[in-house]
């Protein structure tokens, strides 16, 4: 983080859904039937940015199927210009066979039937959808289409939104800027330190933005330090939250927080504020001395930037939000989601802009209503056939895959670094985890052969019999790999 000196379709619908294989389902997008697998099939030259998927989806394909027919690593990248076979629609949607289903034909759709067959769990209110990575076919699934309390894996679609339109090496950044001009080592006028949503900015980054004001020649300040929070709205927290998050679960939201909002121990109710004060004491231990009292504003149109810190990449912030499940990231992500490409940093301006690019990227967005970045908000709604259709488009998109490396890894990492511990091969299981009261979540992969996801559900949910039911499918799950 360096300092810059600036000069001047559908699954099986109803409130239960009984398990099937995947001969009635293709993707977690699509339902098709079954369609004979002598076609003639159709040519298409490569072009620049194309991927197997891309091209199965332009073509009602899949991955497997295309990837059969040229002889191809269904992973690798494909050179521009290549002539590739399409096969006709629907000619590879064949029943499941030993293949589809772990190796064993229906062995596989009976344990999972198995797994989540847990006492204390409410079948009901669980959802669950497990497809099969090398044929994009669903291979179970349970309720798929009904509206759940996601928790903390409503974090992946904004993950999934945030790296795919702003890019994994986008930095937003906090500025100095000047209102009035520098005479002879003297800032005649206030000194604005102006916050662009960085939720790593510490003590650490003002020291280093101080040190710079000082290095152009500022040795005094006539004004004060001026907090600018206006990036982002007003607004501390989010629709559906309990009172009791506020500070607690998150800091208090803000385009300009310092530590988290903690000041002098005790976290704030006025972060950019505090922010302020703590960079008014930063200008004073680098030398420079401030004649007036921290307060609040906003830079005038005729501030002239001085200095400015970039935060760490995206692909850093997104790391802690997953691995870790960190609210307060996924919070101003979401809002810096809305000012940089909605024109306002509001929380509902950034849930507007990530349902739009899952809607651009086909996943189905029947029953999900997208409210906050964090899952905290008891008013937000995904179904497990939405989030496995984000988690293949992570499979399989390149742009996404950076993603991967995100998720907390079983009996190591992050959220999921004690659970199946007493499982053989549990390091293949990375994933997004999810808690509130109403909800349980697990939402990940095993190996590179099956995308998985777990709702559960309750007024409260029992998170231990969540727990026990989520890794048994897990368990399921690698056994079929092993």
């Amino acid at each position: 983080m360096g300092i810059v000196a600036i000069l001047g379709a559908s699954l099986v619908a109803g409130s239960v859904a009984v398990a099937h294989p995947a001969a009635s389902v293709v993707s977690a997008r699509t339902a098709s039937s079954s369609a004979p697998l002598s076609c003639r099939p159709g040519r298409y030259r490569v072009r620049a940015g194309d991927t197997l998927y891309s091209i199965a989806r332009r073509f009602h394909s899949s991955v497997a199927a295309l990837a059969r027919v040229n002889s191809l690593d269904p992973n690798g990248i494909l050179p521009a210009g290549a002539i590739l076979k399409i096969p006709s629609a629907g000619c590879e949607s064949r029943p499941a066979g030993p293949s589809d289903a772990g190796g064993q034909g229906g062995t596989l759709v009976v344990s999972l039937e198995r797994a989540v067959a847990v006492p204390g769990v409410s079948r009901a209110h669980t959802g669950v959808v497990v497809v099969d990575l090398a044929s994009s076919r669903v291979i179970y699934a349970l309720n798929p289409e009904v509206p759940l309390e996601p928790a903390s894996t409503e974090k992946l679609p904004v993950a999934m939104t945030a790296l795919r339109r702003l890019g994994k090496g986008f930095r937003t950044h906090t500025a100095v800027f000047g209102q009035g001009s520098l005479v002879r080592g003297t800032w005649r006028g206030e000194l604005v330190l102006k916050g662009y949503g960085d939720p790593t900015l510490s003590s650490t980054g003002l020291d280093a933005l101080a040190r710079a004001v000082r290095a152009r020649g500022v040795t005094a300040v006539s004004g004060g330090v001026i907090g600018d929070e206006a990036y982002f709205d007003g607004l501390r927290t989010c629709p559906g939250w309990k009172a009791s998050f506020a500070k607690i679960e998150s800091p208090l939201l803000s385009a300009l927080v310092v530590n988290r909002g903690v000041l002098d121990g005790t976290a704030t109710n006025r972060p950019a504020l505090a922010a302020a004060i703590l960079f008014t004491r930063a200008l004073q231990k680098a030398g420079v001395s401030v004649g007036g009292r921290p307060a609040l504003g906003s830079a005038a149109s005729t501030a002239v930037e001085l200095v400015r810190r970039a935060s760490p990449p995206l692909t850093s912030l997104l790391s802690v939000m997953d691995t870790w499940s960190d609210n307060f990231i996924a919070e101003m992500l979401l809002k810096q989601l809305g000012a940089r490409l909605a024109g306002r940093g509001s929380t509902g301006g950034g849930a507007a802009v990530v349902s739009a690019t899952l809607s651009a990227d086909e996943v189905p967005l029947a029953g999900v209503h997208i409210v906050d970045g964090s899952g905290l908000s008891s008013l937000n709604r995904l179904t497990a056939r939405s989030l496995a259709a984000m988690l293949e488009t992570v499979w399989h998109q390149p742009d996404l895959r950076a993603l991967l490396s995100t998720f907390a890894v079983a009996g190591s990492t992050g959220t999921l670094r004690h659970r199946l511990l007493d499982v053989r091969g549990h390091d293949l299981v990375r994933g997004k985890t999810g808690t509130t009261d109403n909800s349980s979540a697990l939402a990940g992969f095993v190996g590179s052969r099956f995308a998985f996801v777990v709702l559960n559900n309750g007024s409260p949910v029992n998170w231990q019999a969540a727990h026990l039911l989520q890794d048994r499918v897990a368990r399921a799950l690698l056994a079929a790999v092993a």
